[in-house]
């Protein structure tokens, strides 16, 4: 029963061939799911909806002087492939263990036949298989000889460590008379049915032969995607450990802002509940869920939004003291510089958040019972009026610069949208995120500052003798903003853009040349 499963789904047995292990059973083929990943349900629902290919089920013809290619595969992938090869003028060519039956998956325009049919004539060839079922296609060996084959498949994170050989490399061996091309393993099958609108537009090539990656460049461009040479197949397992990464860039800024909101979190938590539990015997653990995370919330953005800047006035301090910008940066400082974009998201992720714990405040059950409270206390004090000026004034100049301060990482958030940043050009680019981002840092501190007003000063607001949670955000911004300020006098900005120019403190650069320590040293004046 399980081996007729497996051959209704597409599958069949491997081809004794020299040099080719027989492929291990699974259930349903490796054509019949995209290369790479695992099968989350039987292929009768497709992919691609019948409607959308408008298919008949029939092995149409199609123009011949169109560019016939070939797919070796009948899952989502090869489907999607062929959508967009159709689309984009392409004579397709689609080879099945069982044509008639995934014939209707296709668009009307795709061929459909055997394997052996479908690579007799197209050149070029996409391998759209797992790695475990490239043995069985060793039958064709002498039909794809001299031909390109594409191997468009991913491997999973086991298989990467596992194999030091990558699936093209693998691929190659298997088929020394080929030429074995990598590429469109970073490109969903989602992408290419949508087009390269969504999703990455790169196509990632690599392979031994620059005249077969041409070939497929070619292609690429003429699906609407963008070629990317990534050099000889030796580069294949390089690309293909791409799709394996889960948000690289984001690793670090993520934990850093974790790392934040915890100790923020630890932080108000000592202060806002456990003093008044301990000294006062009053509970107030209420404040955990809403009350806490909102004050830490703000506090963790503006340390962030801070650390977006701090790497730029380390690098302008470096470029100061050395006399130069040809000197490359400590790792530590190249990489801070890097994640600039990703600690500036995150900032702006947690001032949202902020600002919608903020309306959610007046909607608590405790702020009902405090209102209530406060309106006893002034009936019992024979108040008719409980009005405070200045705290009226400082509450109304907060709120205004928050908004403000919001507003303007709203926009730097915007323009770091890859859609809107390519509208820019470079001065208004740098413009929005150096000149106008600064300005949201200066708009935060006053915030901050207003929020704090007298409170630094006032013993009471000292709880177990730790400062309020502002005082501490604002030490970092501060020297941020006045690092930036000496920046700007004459005596220093007037340096450090001759610098950022190439002038140099030495005016000149000295290369040693290898061997030589003693009569090696020549000078190179820029």
């Amino acid at each position: 029963m399980a081996a007729e499963a497996h051959r209704q789904q597409g599958s069949c047995p491997t081809i004794p061939s020299e040099g080719c292990g027989k492929s291990p059973e699974k259930k349903g083929s490796a054509a019949d799911s995209r290369p790479g990943t695992a099968m989350s349900g039987e292929m009768d629902k497709p992919l691609i909806s019948r409607r959308l290919v408008d298919s008949d089920g029939s092995l149409a013809e199609v123009p011949k002087e169109a560019p016939k290619v070939g797919i070796l595969g009948s899952g989502d992938f090869a489907r999607s492939l062929a959508t967009r090869l159709v689309g984009s003028g392409f004579s397709v060519v689609v080879g099945s263990r069982n044509p008639k039956r995934t014939a209707g998956l296709f668009p009307s325009l795709a061929q459909v036949t055997f394997q052996e049919e479908a690579v007799s004539s197209p050149e070029v060839i996409f391998v759209a298989v797992f790695r475990e079922h490239y043995s069985s296609l060793c039958s064709l060996a002498d039909q794809l000889a001299g031909k390109i084959l594409v191997d468009v498949s991913n491997p999973t994170e086991k298989e990467h460590l596992q194999h030091r050989q990558s699936n093209a490399e693998y691929l190659a061996s298997l088929f020394p008379a080929c030429t074995v091309v990598k590429a469109f393993n970073v490109i969903s099958a989602w992408a290419l049915q949508a087009g390269p609108r969504d999703g990455n537009r790169q196509v990632l090539i690599c392979s031994d032969q620059p005249e077969a990656k041409r070939t497929i460049s070619e292609m690429a461009r003429a699906m609407g995607f963008t070629p990317l040479d990534m050099g000889s197949l030796a580069s294949a397992r390089e690309v293909e450990a791409i799709p394996l990464r889960l948000l690289p860039s984001w690793k670090v800024p993520t934990l850093l802002a974790l790392g934040l909101f915890v100790c923020f979190y630890t932080y108000n938590f000592i202060r806002d509940v456990l003093q008044p539990y301990i000294r006062k015997d009053e509970n107030k653990f209420y404040k955990m869920p809403l009350s806490v995370v909102n004050t830490t919330l703000p506090c963790v953005a503006y340390v962030l939004l801070s650390l977006v800047y701090l790497p730029g006035v380390l690098a302008a301090a470096l470029q100061l003291r050395r006399g130069t910008k040809y000197q490359r940066f400590p790792d530590w400082l190249d990489h801070w510089l890097q994640h600039r974009k990703q600690i500036g998201l995150l900032s702006f992720f947690f001032a949202m958040l902020h600002a919608l714990y903020s309306f959610c405040l007046p909607l608590r059950r405790s702020h009902r019972y405090d209102l209530v409270n406060l309106a006893v206390k002034q009936v019992l004090a024979n108040k008719s009026r409980l009005w405070a000026e200045e705290e009226v004034w400082r509450m109304e100049i907060y709120l205004s610069l928050g908004v403000l301060a919001l507003g303007m990482l709203s926009l730097l958030a915007v323009t770091s949208l890859p859609s809107i940043a390519n509208s820019l050009n470079w001065k208004e680019f740098s413009f929005v995120q150096s000149t106008l981002g600064f300005v949201a840092l200066i708009l935060s501190t006053m915030h901050t500052l207003t929020y704090g007003w007298t409170r630094a000063f006032e013993e009471n607001h000292y709880k177990f003798y730790l400062p309020p949670t502002f005082t501490l955000t604002l030490l970092l911004p501060c020297v941020i903003i006045l690092a930036k300020g000496l920046f700007l006098l004459p005596c220093l900005n007037r340096r450090l853009t001759k610098i950022r120019r190439g002038w140099e403190k030495d005016g000149a650069v000295k290369f040693m040349l290898p061997g030589d320590h003693t009569q090696g040293e020549k000078t190179s004046h820029v």
